[in-house]
């Protein structure tokens, strides 16, 4: 079984940074895509962005292009998201999720990944 924990939400102003992290345990996640979605208060959950199994491909939903950054650490069995010139509409719960191994795309389909951490807030204020 694998479990992911997010870290590092919180409260940040607009303009500011902010960087989460998803520590996996339980099994290894080195083979597994991993991405980051969110979900907004009334809203469906999204996708925000996604790294292959080895960090060489990412991909990102276009309101976070160029100010969001998801890298991986693999012997910490850890992914990232580097949030930078926050919005107000970031604010939302975020979750980790996980591919099955050996997943060679980053699915943007959130019925694609089994796992999931419980989420955290992050809430961007003027």
């Amino acid at each position: 079984q694998v479990q992911l924990v997010e870290s590092g939400g919180g409260l940040v102003q607009a303009g500011g940074s902010v960087r989460l992290s998803c520590a996996a345990s339980g099994r290894t996640l080195s083979g597994s895509t991993m991405s980051w979605f969110r979900q907004a208060p009334g809203k469906e959950r999204e996708f925000v962005a996604g790294i292959n199994w080895n960090a060489g491909r990412t991909y990102y939903t276009g309101s976070v292009k160029g100010r969001f950054t998801i890298s991986r650490d693999n012997n910490k069995n850890t992914v990232y998201l580097q949030m930078n010139s926050v919005k107000f509409e970031d604010t939302a719960v975020y979750y980790c999720a996980a591919a099955q191994p050996f997943t060679t795309t980053i699915p943007a389909q959130a019925n694609q990944y089994p796992y999931w951490g419980q989420g955290i807030q992050v809430t961007v204020s003027f």
